[in-house]
């Protein structure tokens, strides 16, 4: 049986493929429960500092939730339906939002229901202009179960987002660039080249501030302003006392390139603040 995710590891940046392609990359229950334990898995390898995500095959990224799966779930009542895919579909995307690593998803072809709203969580998104976008659940009698009634509307606004959730119809990678859904449109073959791009530019910085602004923003935006600030300022008190951010300082004042430990621990402490002796 193939690997529902794949996963190829190099240079700091792990690719992972979703990996049923005659099924579309269907979201069904192993794929996700998969994908969790390998974002676990990535989460504490210091080894790997960003993800790009992608669909196997030429056709699509995902097409959603595997519907077979999912009748026979809801067959059983709703409470088995919302424990085994409502609960287990919002788990990935809430993860991927949340992930303290960059994701980026490399959106190579149909990206439909749950493959739209997995789009939607990640923080950064390409898409070729082979792609295309749905929020087709109603064509089910349903509603977008993965989080889609929430941020689709966060990203493109009410009434944006209500027309292609109330339609289901179908949307070009253009008008997902104009929502404000990916950050690119690119060549087909050029999808893959400019999401590593993207990643290597990322990995040239701290990979502490890289999380630290990543939970700044998830957990920030949909805060008052002022209460945002409070998570802004408490992303920097942790940052400052490591050796990242001295290090950041010492190479601008050295007119150098930086060499960031990418550890939480106070590696080392700049020449002028003496550490504090532990003894009574």
């Amino acid at each position: 049986m193939a690997d529902t995710v794949l996963i190829d590891s190099r240079d700091g940046i792990a690719t992972l493929t979703l990996n049923r392609p005659e099924k579309l990359n269907a979201l069904n229950y192993a794929l996700i429960d998969r994908f969790l334990a390998i974002l676990d898995a990535i989460e504490t390898d210091s080894s790997i500092r960003a993800i790009i995500l992608t669909g196997a095959g030429e056709r699509a990224f995902s097409a959603g939730g595997d519907i077979y799966e999912f009748s026979e779930s809801v067959a059983q009542g709703a409470d088995v339906a919302m424990r085994d895919f409502v609960a287990r579909g919002q788990r990935l995307t809430a993860r991927l939002e949340a992930f303290r690593k960059p994701v980026i998803a490399a959106v190579n072809g149909l990206a439909f229901g749950g493959g739209c709203e997995i789009t939607e969580a990640v923080p950064l998104a390409i898409a070729s202009e082979c792609a295309l976008f749905a929020k087709p659940e109603i064509n089910l009698a349903m509603p977008p179960t993965f989080g889609g009634t929430q941020r689709l509307p966060r990203l493109a606004g009410r009434k944006r987002a209500l027309e292609l959730l109330l339609t289901g119809d179908a949307f070009s990678p253009q008008r997902a660039l104009e929502l404000g859904l990916v950050n690119q449109v690119v060549p087909h073959d050029a999808l893959m080249p400019a999401a590593h791009d993207l990643a290597r530019r990322i990995l040239r910085h701290s990979p502490l501030a890289a999380a630290s602004i990543l939970t700044a923003v998830t957990r920030g935006i949909n805060q008052s302003i002022a209460e945002g600030l409070l998570i802004e300022g408490e992303q920097f008190a942790r940052m400052a006392p490591t050796a990242d951010l001295r290090e950041g300082l010492d190479a601008w004042i050295e007119r150098r390139k930086p060499n960031y430990p990418g550890s939480w621990s106070l590696d080392r402490l700049p020449p002028t603040l003496p550490r504090i002796s532990q003894s009574a």
